[in-house]
């Protein structure tokens, strides 16, 4: 940037083919500053004062009904009953599950913007830039520093142990393992943070959005292994800060960073995740704990202990003060948002 001066170059070169509408999701796409630099409006928080959209068009609670329900019914018939078996059956049951979570919320996302919006996959907050590496890496960083506040004080205290299952480490069983974990977690984003949640948001406001989905993630984990009133609670916080991170980046790799983090860290410790042991015969270890079920989880693992009831309030207090890149969502941001230039702090060339 000549003399440091502060540019942000509004629409990208590779989104002008699409048709402009007006105030459409579509219209903001062709608005978005997404400048390989990664220039977005990246400072904005969302607590912050924002220009004023004007008054909320009352919404069409039929068609946003029609539009949520088509996209989790095409995800779920992919999943169970197309890319589901179909990658089951060539990766051997490994790491098939996980994939085709992923598949098939990014098919199902796909069609469902295709269809409706006619704008790409990437618009659902997936633009890969600079900003999108950072977020990305703070989302990590804060998943694994959540999971160290839940295991290493008993570590330190005594209450668990590490002991050897007699295997030594097998390092691409554990990148291959951590690919899976990866999958999982961004599958599960797409799913619960993507398109169905972006409209909803949109319409119906941050928080009357973002916690009843929340509550709905926990609820969906009702059927692992050993689920208990607390591994629910603890999972619907999950589910009510990851949106919370989208909220605060308007991108999903904020809220996939934290999963991964999180989801990655509880099984290299030789952890159980949400009532599977994934780890151990990779690792050559296990978490054996000595306190009761209500500080180890028992069979579901952490998720289920009030240690991750106590590390989800330093998560939100990191979401909430971690200098993340706000990017632009042409879903959720009001039309004034998307068509006005914000300048941003120039990044190191």
């Amino acid at each position: 940037m000549q003399g440091g001066a502060e540019v942000v170059e509004c629409g990208a070169r590779f989104l002008r083919r699409w048709n402009r509408g007006r105030n459409s999701p579509k219209e903001r796409v062709s608005q978005l500053n997404y400048p390989a630099n990664g220039h977005t409006h990246e400072h904005n928080r969302p607590d912050e004062a924002q220009p004023s959209p004007g008054p909320r068009k009352r919404p069409d609670a039929l068609r946003l009904a029609i539009r949520v329900t088509v996209f989790v019914v095409v995800f779920y018939a992919l999943q169970r009953f197309v890319v589901g078996p179909l990658l089951v059956w060539l990766l051997l049951g490994v790491a098939g599950p996980l994939l085709a979570e992923l598949v098939s919320a990014v098919l199902a996302t796909w069609l469902a913007l295709r269809i409706y919006e006619d704008i790409p996959v990437f618009a659902v907050g997936l633009w890969w830039n600079r900003s999108s590496v950072q977020n990305l890496t703070l989302g990590m960083l804060g998943g694994v520093g959540a999971a160290a506040l839940a295991l290493v004080p008993p570590l330190l205290t005594g209450a668990a142990q590490v002991h050897s299952v007699a295997h030594s480490l097998d390092y691409g069983a554990v990148l291959f393992a951590a690919a899976g974990v990866a999958a999982g977690a961004a599958g599960e984003e797409l799913l619960f943070r993507g398109y169905g949640f972006q409209i909803l948001m949109a319409t119906l406001g941050p928080w009357a959005t973002i916690v009843p989905v929340g509550l709905l993630f926990g609820w969906m984990h009702n059927a692992n292994p050993n689920a208990g009133p607390l591994s629910l609670m603890n999972t619907a916080g999950f589910g009510i800060l990851f949106g919370y991170a989208f909220l605060r980046s308007r991108d999903l790799w904020l809220p996939i960073g934290l999963h991964l983090g999180w989801n990655f860290t509880l099984p290299l410790f030789g952890a159980n995740l949400s009532g599977f042991t994934m780890f151990n015969e990779i690792t050559g270890h296990e978490m054996v704990w000595r306190a009761g079920v209500l500080w180890s989880g028992g069979g579901y693992g952490p998720e289920a202990s009030i240690l991750t009831s106590a590390a989800l309030v330093p998560l939100f207090v990191y979401i909430w003060k971690a200098p993340l890149r706000r990017q632009t969502s042409p879903l959720t941001d009001v039309p004034g948002e998307c068509a006005t230039c914000e300048p941003s702090p120039p990044l190191p060339s």
